[in-house]
């Protein structure tokens, strides 16, 4: 466990644990899962499924419809009956859905697939990003995010590299079954969790499924992702457009922007401060997508990729921080299932909006106008969330 009694005098707190390292592997093999499918699966949708941009994205986007309705839920009831169960049961349900990608054969059969593997991603992130939180000192736990998402993009870095390599000459079930079996390894590690106890004082009130303080941050994030939703639900078909052979290092040029700045300035959100580091977020994300929608090349596309890392390595610890802030410790899920319930709401909203933004624009107009919403989340977070904070 992570407390003041871990440090000596002049001492910063133990952060990294045996409970902290199992979740970090558990979420580095959910996430390879999650990164597998991202260069293949709108492939699958406009190949043998027949489907369109539209197609594309509401498939994209179901996964996180349906996590945005269970994550609050599920942040409840980890609060409750603990953390670890989400995590097993979520990778687990995963999994299964993955596998039956192998059974799909029309878009309608996919989408009750996806639906499904958004209940489970709703539960495993809620359960492995709030034990993080539950583990980490206070005064690290911007570091503690930031060293949690490395297993993240860890995984969404390196799984569309082996996703695009498995693939090879159309072995979508290849794909399939391999994901299955990093979501399977996800579960089998999150076994080993041991989750501290969670004191419930009775002074203080059961959260709300929707709790208010992750609701500014939470929108904050919103704007970020709403550029990784285009980014990830099109940059595989546009970067065929301009003449690449796949897009497993146009991705990989992003998650790992992403994990240099979060292995080496684990401790900026913290340094930095909360606010600070959002409005880096927020800006580099918003440059990132005009680069991307005004220079229509393979370098424009990298060199956006590069500042939407930037944006993605800061939006996720500054925000958590920020929605943490004087929370007690029997609210963090809640406040954790609230926060990262924006990802998937704007992650599906995004995916599926954008689709038909995509099939009116083209792919450099939908990238123009994710860096409007960046925009306004910059501003969001520079008037409200100022006010919020007191900083």
């Amino acid at each position: 466990m992570t407390s003041q009694e871990d440090a000596g005098p002049g001492r910063r707190p133990r952060l990294v644990t045996p409970v902290f390292v199992v979740v970090l592997v558990s979420t580095l093999a959910y996430f390879m899962s999650v990164g597998l499918l991202l260069p293949v699966l709108p492939r699958y949708i406009e190949g043998p499924l027949g489907g369109t941009d539209v197609a594309v994205g509401i498939s994209i986007g179901a996964f996180s419809i349906v996590a945005v309705i269970l994550r609050p839920l599920a942040g409840r009831a980890g609060d409750r009956r603990g953390r670890r169960p989400l995590i097993v049961g979520g990778a687990l349900i995963v999994a299964a859905s993955v596998a039956c990608y192998s059974l799909v054969h029309s878009l309608a059969s996919l989408l009750v697939f996806r639906c499904t593997a958004g209940a489970g991603e709703a539960m495993f992130f809620t359960g492995s990003a709030s034990i993080i939180t539950d583990i980490a000192p206070e005064e690290r736990r911007g570091e503690a995010v930031s060293i949690f998402s490395l297993a993240l993009y860890g995984g969404l870095s390196l799984g569309p590299i082996l996703g695009e390599t498995i693939f090879g000459h159309h072995r979508y079930h290849a794909v399939w079954w391999t994901a299955a079996a990093f979501g399977l390894l996800a579960a089998l590690a999150g076994l080993a969790v041991r989750t501290p106890a969670i004191d419930h004082p009775a002074d203080v009130e059961p959260a709300p499924i929707v709790h208010p303080a992750a609701v500014l941050p939470g929108l904050v994030l919103a704007s970020v992702i709403w550029g990784f939703s285009a980014f990830s639900a099109f940059v595989t078909l546009y970067a065929l457009k301009l003449g690449l052979g796949g897009s497993r290092y146009v991705f990989f040029t992003y998650s790992f922007t992403v994990l240099l700045i979060r292995f080496f300035g684990a401790r900026l959100p913290d340094v930095l401060g909360a606010r600070r580091a959002a409005t880096i977020a927020t800006a580099a994300a918003a440059g990132g997508m005009v680069i991307m929608g005004a220079w229509g090349s393979p370098s424009g596309l990298y060199a956006g990729s590069f500042l939407l890392g930037i944006g993605g390595a800061f939006a996720f610890p500054a925000g958590l921080t920020l929605a943490l802030h004087d929370v007690p410790a029997s609210q963090r899920g809640a406040v954790v299932g609230t926060f990262t319930a924006f990802f998937d709401l704007s992650y599906g909203i995004g995916a599926v909006s954008l689709g038909a933004v995509a099939h009116a624009l083209g792919y450099r107009g939908t990238f123009a106008m994710s860096a409007v919403v960046a925009a306004a989340g910059l501003v969001l977070l520079r008037t409200k969330v100022h006010e919020r904070q007191g900083a």
